[in-house]
């Protein structure tokens, strides 16, 4: 039997704003179209849906990034997430009112009933680990192979090494993040909730990147939304422009 959670999850009621999807379409179909939202506000100015998710292993920082992004607040006694939590964050980019919906779930185990229902629309995800639990890092692959089950699009991936103010017993190097980051075709980035470091860069880099693709390919286009793709970007550390607080800083190049 399903749990409240999931039914509403799975049934919840689409946004009056929202274009509708034809339901005649093939369900494959469908999910990619409900990937990303578009609507107009009272003014006809045109505004994006974009869904986020956060995922990594419990306890990696997750619900503190998110917090500190969407309200800049932190908790040094943050309880486990039970089920899954949601923020929504806007941008303004070219005129345009982006929103993103930015989810957070558990990392236990026995809260993985939600899998399904969490990831589907999921057009960017941050991956996260922290730089001193080296089990966390190990698990990012696991992470990665959910993401592509359950995804429906291709996905726009950060990965993030959280808690980089704990540099003192640091377990994860700055350049074994950016090595794996690279082979997967992410973006990387070190960040901390605690002191705001990246936190900011990370969740807009991938919101930007989403935007920024699905403008070229104009989102308008039927044909475009069958086909939506999300190019891959690495970055790396860019020396010339970190500081001690922002090592882990970077800029991007195209892979």
């Amino acid at each position: 039997m399903k749990s409240a959670l999931e039914n509403f999850l799975l049934h919840r009621p689409p946004s009056p704003l929202s274009k509708t999807i034809p339901t005649s379409l093939s369900l494959e179909t469908r999910r990619k179209r409900e990937a990303i939202t578009m609507y107009s506000d009272d003014e006809g100015r045109e505004e994006y849906l974009f869904k986020i998710v956060v995922i990594g292993d419990s306890a990696v920082g997750k619900s503190n990034l998110l917090s500190r992004y969407a309200r800049n607040e932190f908790s040094a006694n943050s309880k486990a997430t039970i089920g899954v939590e949601f923020q929504t964050q806007s941008m303004d980019i070219d005129g345009k009112e982006v929103k993103a919906q930015i989810w957070d779930t558990a990392g236990q185990e026995r809260f993985r009933a939600v899998t399904s229902a969490y990831y589907r629309g999921a057009v960017g995800a941050l991956v996260v680990y922290d730089i001193s639990r080296r089990m966390t890092f190990e698990s990012v692959g696991r992470w990665l192979d959910e993401l592509k089950i359950h995804s429906d699009t291709t996905v726009a991936r950060m990965l993030v090494g959280n808690k980089c103010d704990l540099e003192n017993i640091r377990a994860v190097s700055v350049e074994e993040g950016k090595s794996l980051a690279e082979a997967q075709g992410l973006f990387f980035v070190e960040t901390s909730a605690l002191d705001s470091t990246n936190v900011r860069i990370a969740f807009e880099k991938v919101i930007l990147d989403i935007y920024n693709n699905v403008s070229r390919k104009q989102l308008n286009s039927d044909t475009y939304k069958d086909k939506l793709t999300v190019s891959r970007v690495s970055l790396v550390k860019d020396d010339d422009n970190t500081d001690s607080k922002q090592s882990s800083g970077f800029s991007c190049c195209s892979s």
